[in-house]
């Protein structure tokens, strides 16, 4: 099987192509990325001979054509960061949105037994009590979750107009190795390593659910081999946690004074709690395996190992 990783030098994206290569050896993986900021030849390197690494741009057909016939896509590309996409929203519409439609007729050219959108929870906004379902109406606050949100629409109708096998997962917060460092548990990490100021928006009591990356990896591939096309799968892992708590967790673990704290002017349309419901995944035999408290250990302790990847970063 030929399967294509669009973004896939990216954090999430780089972090399942290593999961492929481990589960699926005699699968060809073709990855496609543009390489901007946040994708990283350095997210491969440790498997590069094992892929196919394309350097392209999803907006352009012939970039996206140079991946031959696949079977199976996989849409990771994305522009992703909400910070940059209040000061830069049209980049996001371009690539969020103009970038799956090129994709999306690409895999209706090469009838393609599966493609499958990477969402986010943020495209249901902000809920202050109990938890969204895959079924409940969108309303995001961003231009990021608006043009995931968007994305989300154009995959369905072709689904619904020409029956294109298409499946969304939407992920809780992600984190783990890889993540470039403008995500807030990267960010408070190697603050704190450099014995910095960790800013923290508000008061830091906007709480989001905290998903190890490499059980997102396994809810996706379970989404592949086990669910329904025309469907959305959320995979969360329950872990809802404040930013404040994140910081104090990362600052206890490296033995840093919470003098570090650093509290900044709110983000606009900053969404107080992301909360996710994750049995229709469940009944697909999927659940996390990596407790917070576990996972968050790992994830700085590969940070403080690992500078090579982050040193010419921060």
């Amino acid at each position: 099987m030929r399967i294509l990783v669009t973004g896939g030098a990216g954090f999430i994206g780089s972090n399942f192509v290593r999961f492929l290569v481990d589960k699926y050896p005699d699968d060809e993986i073709i990855v496609l990325d543009k390489l901007t900021y946040a994708g990283r030849k350095e997210n491969l390197r440790d498997i590069r001979k094992k892929i196919t690494f394309i350097r392209g741009d999803i907006c352009r057909e012939k970039d996206v054509n140079k991946a031959g016939k696949c079977d199976v896509i996989f849409n990771f590309a994305a522009e992703t960061h909400v910070d940059r996409s209040i000061s830069d929203p049209g980049i996001f519409v371009k690539t969020d949105v103009m970038g799956t439609c090129t994709l999306l007729n690409y895999a209706l050219k090469n009838n393609v037994s599966r493609y499958i959108q990477i969402s986010t929870d943020e495209v249901y906004g902000s809920i202050s009590k109990g938890s969204f379902e895959e079924g409940d109406n969108l309303d995001p606050t961003s231009p990021y979750s608006a043009s995931k949100a968007a994305a989300e629409h154009l995959v369905l109708s072709y689904y619904k107009t020409y029956d294109l096998p298409v499946m969304i997962t939407r992920s809780s917060n992600n984190y783990g190795p890889y993540q470039y460092p403008e995500k807030l548990i990267p960010v408070l990490i190697l603050k704190a390593l450099s014995n910095k100021p960790l800013p923290i928006y508000g008061t830091g009591q906007n709480i989001r659910d905290w998903l190890y990356v490499l059980d997102n990896c396994t809810g996706i591939d379970r989404v592949l081999s086990h669910g329904r096309t025309g469907e959305i799968y959320n995979i969360g892992a329950g872990e809802e946690k404040t930013n404040l708590e994140i910081a104090k967790i990362v600052l206890k673990n490296l033995k840093k004074s919470e003098k570090l704290l650093s509290f900044i002017k709110d983000r606009p349309g900053h969404d107080f709690r992301y909360s996710i419901d994750t049995k229709k995944i469940r009944k697909l035999g999927w659940e996390p395996h990596m407790p917070f408290e576990k996972a968050i250990l790992q994830t700085i302790d590969w940070y403080r190992t690992n500078t090579w990847w982050w040193s010419t970063l921060h």
